[in-house]
């Protein structure tokens, strides 16, 4: 097996260190851009009244999250094509292009399932921390920076980890509309040199790697964000 896994190296190891760095640049992007995303939606979510906004938002949400990402990413991608008027528009640079499918659409997801935590954490501050920021004469605004999205922050945070680690692994979907990400790497890997077992256990091990990091972050992140906490209780 030893062999089998240098011959896979050695004849793909370039290809490998492309799609992992690919894969990397897709799961980050989204990432950051859901993440912005995120936190307006759950805000929309949270607001009182305004239903204009919040029936779209929670339609949204609900679209994004009740349906496979691999529909969304051919809806997208393949879908979209379909029609003439998007093939004249101006978008047409950037949808007939795969990566930016894929950017689109994993910002996307990812933005639905982390605004259900943002704003379930939100919805779960303490009545008596807000009664007494109002007693400090804090402003609805005041209370919502100082008081609810910190303390909102804080309880994400382990859910939020989980949902990073989700789409890490969900955009191995990218390489079915050909992107050359670490899954596709793999597969042609297997290919090419007909270890498949010690092609994929090598995309695998990558994945665990990259997983890994993505936990020690969330639990120094976790550990720095409830630090107040230390010898509470003890």
């Amino acid at each position: 097996m030893i062999e089998n896994f240098s011959s896979v190296l050695g004849g793909f190891g370039e290809l490998y260190w492309e799609g992992l760095l690919l894969t990397l640049q897709l799961s980050a992007l989204s990432l950051f851009i859901g993440f912005f995303l995120a936190w307006a939606l759950a805000l929309v979510l949270l607001a009182e009244g305004r239903a204009w906004l919040k029936i779209p938002a929670r339609a949204f949400v609900y679209f994004m999250t009740g349906t496979p990402l691999l529909v969304q990413l051919f809806l997208v991608y393949f879908g979209l094509a379909q029609f003439e008027a998007v093939r004249e528009s101006f978008l047409w640079p950037v949808l007939r292009d795969a990566y930016w499918c894929a950017l689109i659409v994993f910002s996307l997801n990812t933005a639905a399932y982390s605004a259900r935590i943002f704003h379930g954490a939100m919805a779960e501050t303490d009545a008596g921390e807000l009664e007494a920021a109002r007693a400090f004469g804090f402003s609805a605004f005041k209370r919502l920076t100082r008081v609810i999205i910190p303390g909102a922050w804080r309880r994400a945070l382990p859910a939020y980890g989980n949902e990073m680690i989700f789409l890490l692994h969900s955009s191995s979907v990218a390489s079915i509309i050909t992107l050359s990400d670490l899954t596709s790497a793999a597969r042609v890997a297997a290919r090419g040199t007909f270890h498949f077992t010690e092609s994929y256990l090598t995309a695998m091990l990558l994945y665990m790697a990259m997983t890994a990091v993505i936990v020690l972050g969330a639990r120094v992140a976790e550990k720095y964000a409830f630090r107040h906490l230390r010898g509470v209780g003890g």
